[in-house]
Formats: structure tokens, sequence, C-alpha cells
């Protein structure tokens, strides 16, 4: 029965999700997503809708792709448990390395007298800062590679946004995104170590980074979907507010290599892929990847990658591939 106890884990840590300041359905997090609504509804009920309706329509949350979200969540936390785990990268041998190369390159740690304060406040915002820079180098490559693309495409094919859509991914971009993640956070202990010493502490909400925790609260459930919040021209040069995120995965061509940072808006206003939400029309936005073959069912968001990836391989090299 080990299988049944495999299973009841991993179904559990799912529902623990609701209640980790970690994850993006934190509790918290989903009602600050619904507060943040009420000057949407507010401006939009002379239409006649309800405050549930406007949240929560039908021909969003009934659609077939909403379905594949719950699935992919569901068998991805399992396939990462069962196949993945042994194989992810982990944070101490990267900090360990990044010690070692910042000693050979500069010698001795620094070990810089701060107070305790500042040391916090700093390696805070040195970890949110490298983890955002980290994510935003990773999806440049899922949108500039293609053979990663065939991946990434599974996250764009969804024609309808929910906040699960956050979860709809392949597998192998799901290793990369935890392999980025130790990668990211290793670096900073490494770097915060050689600078500080090794009181290294975060500020912290409910046991999250306080900039993470605060960039959540602020809508991030509200990047997947249908619900148009700009958070105006000056701040989303420095911020990408969920209007910018849904301009991400719109199917129009010219739309869906911009705005790949996921906090912070400078990366994508230094590479030129910025674009703000009053350069769009809300109206006309549609999502997904038009007409993308393979990916209308679970099974085909998992295999089709594989048969692009290999479609591509045979046009690069058919002699090899034969």
């Amino acid at each position: 029965m080990e299988w049944v106890n495999f299973l009841g884990t991993n179904l559990a840590q799912l529902a623990g999700y609701l209640t980790d300041a970690n994850k993006r359905l934190f509790w918290a997090y989903l009602l600050g997503a619904l507060l943040l609504t009420l000057p949407l509804y507010l401006r939009q009920r002379q239409g006649g809708k309800s405050w549930w309706q406007l949240l929560f329509p039908a021909a969003v949350y009934r659609h077939r792709s909403v379905r594949h979200d719950v699935a992919l969540l569901l068998l991805n936390k399992l396939l990462k448990a069962a196949l993945f785990a042994p194989l992810l990268l982990t944070m101490v041998p990267v900090a360990l390395a990044t010690t070692e190369l910042l000693e050979g390159l500069f010698g001795a740690p620094l070990h810089l007298g701060w107070s305790p304060w500042w040391v916090m406040t700093a390696f805070t915002l040195l970890l949110f800062v490298l983890d955002d820079f980290s994510r935003f180098l990773l999806h440049l490559l899922l949108h500039k590679i293609p053979l990663l693309w065939d991946y990434h495409k599974v996250h764009h094919s969804a024609p309808v946004l929910t906040p699960l859509t956050i979860y709809r991914s392949h597998p192998l971009e799901s290793y990369l995104y935890a392999c980025r993640m130790a990668l990211s956070q290793g670096i900073a202990v490494g770097l915060g170590y050689f600078l500080f010493g090794t009181s290294l502490q975060v500020h912290e909400i409910l046991g999250a980074n306080v900039l993470v925790f605060v960039f959540n609260l602020l809508g991030s459930n509200l990047r997947h979907s249908h619900l148009w919040l700009s958070w105006g021209q000056w701040l989303e040069g420095w911020f990408i507010s969920p209007a910018q995120h849904q301009l991400h995965h719109s199917s129009d061509p010219a739309h869906r290599d911009c705005n790949l940072g996921s906090a912070l808006a400078i990366w994508d206003r230094a590479y030129g892929s910025l674009i703000k939400a009053h350069q769009a029309q809300p109206d006309t936005l549609q999502f997904g990847c038009g007409a993308a073959a393979g990916h209308d069912s679970v099974r085909g968001l998992y295999l089709q990658p594989l048969k692009d990836n290999a479609l591509r391989l045979r046009r690069k090299w058919p002699a090899a591939t034969r």
C-alpha cells in the first residue's frame, strides 16, 4: 500500500498550499486578489453583473483548459516527488562553490561589521533580486531557444487564465525552474556569507520573504486571470502588473516575447521587451497559442513537446536522426 501513502502524502501537501505563505495559492494572497477586484467591479457594475459573475464567469471557469490546469497541478506534483526529486540541483553545493570562487578572486571573506538589521535587509533584498533576475533569464531562454519553447508552449497554450494556470507547465520546465531556484538561492547565500558571515537571516512574514509576501499579496493571482488590473504607466516601468503579464499571454505574436519579468520590470526595460498596459487594447485581447496542435488534451500537453523537439531535430539533422 506504499502507493496509497505516497498519493495521500502528496495530496495533503497540495492542500497545504492554501496555508503556506511560500505558495501562490496561500489564502491571504487569494484574499488580497479578491479585494483588488472591488474597484474593477465598481467600475463595471453598470453592466448588471454581480461581483461573483465578474470573478467567476462560466465561460472561463467551465472551460476545458481549466480542467487541464488542475490535472497538470496534480500530476506534476506526483511526478516531481516520484522521479525528479533525486535529480534536483540543491542550494548547498552552489553556495559553497560561490564562496570558494569569491575567495579565489578577492581573498578572505569580508564579513562586514554591519548591524544585524542591515544585514537582514541587505540579504532579503539580495535574495529577492537574484531570484527575480534568474526567473527573467530562464523565461527569456524558454522563449528564445526553440527546443525549450516547445515545452514552455504548454503554459502559453491556455486559452483562458485562472490562478491555477501558473501550475500549467511541462515537467521539464518545472524541473528547470526548481534548479534555477536552487542556483539563485545558492549564489545569494554564498555571496551573503562572503560579505556578512554566517548570521544570514531574512525579513519574513509568516515564513515568506517580506518582499515576496508583498508582491503576492498585491494581486499576483490576478496575473493569470481575465481581470485587467494595471498599475499605471509610471509604476509599470518598475513592477510588472497583472495586466502586463496578461499581455505576455496574448495570442498576438507581437506580445508573446514581452514582459518576461516576474515582479520587477527593470529587466524587460533593459532588454527592450517591456510593454505597458496602456499600449494595448484589453477588450480585444485573446490568450493562447492560437490553434496549436496537440495541446488540447492532458496527454498532448505532456507528449506534444517531445514530438515537436523530435521534428525540429529531424529537420536540422535529418541524416543523424535517421
